[in-house]
């Protein structure tokens, strides 16, 4: 399989209204397009992360709840690509967003630390430059 990269990531979420204000007023992402279907009972909101990747946003009723601690099997956490992670940290801890203690990638020498959405899903800001 040859693959030009990612589509998008998709995520679940439990609180519509919540998760949509974390991942466009606090993040930052901008709103492709949302979506009500009726039929589902359900949201998408697609948004822009970057220059071309995306995240759909999905809320459906009553979701099963996803077992978040990064060990667990399956999707460990989304990992975003940022310039400064000191001026990233401040923004977040800013809007009240948690931030774990920044960590060094022994493998690349790199910084990163981890944050949780409004479901605990384990999200990653991952210094690219320094």
């Amino acid at each position: 399989m040859r693959t030009q990269g990612f589509h998008h990531v998709a995520i679940i979420c439990s609180d519509y209204k919540k998760s949509k204000h974390f991942y466009v007023e606090i993040l930052g992402f901008s709103v492709i397009q949302e979506t009500f279907r009726s039929a589902r009972d359900s949201y998408k909101l697609d948004l822009r992360v970057g220059e071309k990747d995306a995240i759909e946003l999905f809320s459906f009723p009553n979701p099963p709840q996803r077992s978040s601690r990064p060990e667990a099997c399956g999707l460990r956490h989304l990992s975003f690509a940022v310039k400064d992670i000191d001026e990233t940290v401040n923004d977040l801890q800013s809007k009240g967003i948690s931030i774990e203690p920044i960590r060094l990638d022994e493998l690349t020498g790199k910084r990163f630390t981890f944050f949780q959405d409004p479901d605990g899903l384990p999200l990653e800001i991952y210094e690219i430059e320094r």
